[in-house]
């Protein structure tokens, strides 16, 4: 097998193999189980995926909205716009226009301190709580954010989400329930209720809604109950966890080649085919000369087959395949050649028309009958070579 061939055989294999572990790890591994975004796309303990699949289940269809705030569709009656404490802190803009969309008649869920921009608006931020319980359904979760006055000196939330002043980001007169608080009467979950507009769904802790929480306590009941029975729909915004518009399968194809490690394989096991290719290519050294081979004449092959019998002591063989070629030459197309040598022999002269063919019949049958040597070779073919010019037009 040449060397180029081996090369490509053993990168294919090791392509294969790469793929084929780089598959069984990525299965075993799970990495979305270590993502933290609270996304309705990721079935992790952190993800949001099984709130979205109840709601379905209840009745209430789940959309998700993959573009930025400023591309917000107008709100219909009974929608409910969730943005579930996102990975990207809304900034001032996307809580003014929350706010603007909340006022046109729609109505919003904000959760965790992600949403910082759009608490503002209510002079409301989220501030961290350690150890903190709340009470739902006779059962203790724990808190880890409340929903307190906004500090005027502050510039940014103290969860890190970005703040809207009150001039920038007006709610007119409103009105406000507690939906949920923790043992020591924090609130952490508020329902403000505008003179106008429609209704502001505001969570201090997001986790409420991760797939943890709703699978191991009574989270579940809380968060659903925020929703059902009361909207028909449900709009969650995706953008700010990082599932922007989609792209195309070649973008898709190059971030996982850039990305992901599999890829990374992929593309250095390719690399060395490459490399081995070009290095096959080039030619280290002078061109070989072809060797040419050329087919033996007849004549190469009578002196190679007359040098064998005179090594052998052949002669007797010699002049009978003389004789036997003479036979073949003078029968006629198509007629069978039959019958002992010798006895067609012995009448070849008699069929001669001229004196020297007669004396070259009958030396050629001499030779046949007596101890031949070397020199009886040549005599025979000499004869053999005369019968044949005398009995031919």
């Amino acid at each position: 097998m040449r060397p180029r061939t081996s090369l490509l055989l053993a990168a294919g294999a090791l392509a294969v193999v790469g793929f084929i572990a780089a598959s069984l790890g990525r299965r075993e591994a799970r990495p979305q189980d270590t993502d933290l975004r609270r996304s309705t796309y990721l079935t992790g303990p952190e993800g949001a995926r099984a709130w979205a699949d109840a709601l379905e289940l209840l009745g209430v269809p789940v959309d998700r909205f993959r573009r930025r705030m400023t591309a917000l569709p107008a709100p219909a009656a009974q929608e409910l716009l969730a943005v579930l404490a996102p990975a990207a802190p809304l900034t001032t803009l996307d809580g003014m226009r929350l706010n603007a969309w909340q006022q046109g008649g729609g109505s919003v869920l904000a959760a965790g301190a992600g949403a910082a921009a759009y608490y503002a608006c209510f002079q409301l931020e989220a501030q961290e709580r350690f150890r903190a319980s709340a009470q739902l359904g006779g059962d203790s979760i724990a808190v880890h954010a409340i929903l307190a006055p906004a500090r005027a000196d502050k510039s940014q939330g103290p969860l890190g989400g970005s703040s809207a002043s009150g001039a920038q980001c007006e709610a007119g007169k409103y009105q406000t329930d507690t939906l949920l608080a923790t043992t020591s009467g924090e609130p952490v979950a508020l329902r403000i209720t505008p003179d106008s507009g429609g209704v502001a769904l505001l969570v201090a802790d997001g986790e409420l809604f991760s797939n943890r929480a709703i699978r191991e306590s009574k989270a579940g009941e809380f968060a659903l109950g925020l929703v059902v029975g009361t909207y028909s729909h449900v709009l969650v915004d995706e953008y700010h966890q990082g599932f922007g518009p989609g792209g195309s399968i070649f973008q898709a194809a190059r971030r996982w080649l850039t990305e992901a490690p599999a890829g990374w394989a992929i593309m250095q096991v390719f690399l060395v085919g490459v490399i081995g290719m070009l290095a096959g290519a080039v030619r280290f050294g002078p061109a070989r000369r072809v060797i040419q081979r050329r087919r033996r004449s007849a004549m190469e092959h009578v002196h190679a087959l007359a040098t064998a019998l005179a090594a052998a002591d052949g002669y007797e063989v010699a002049v009978s395949l003389v004789v036997r070629g003479l036979r073949r030459r003078l029968a006629r197309p198509g007629d069978p050649v039959m019958g002992s040598a010798a006895d067609w022999l012995a009448t070849l002269p008699a069929r001669t028309r001229t004196p020297a063919g007669r004396d070259a019949a009958e030396r050629l049958l001499t030779l046949t009958r007596s101890r031949t040597n070397a020199h009886s070779v040549r005599e025979a073919a000499i004869a053999v070579e005369d019968v044949w010019q005398d009995l031919t037009p």
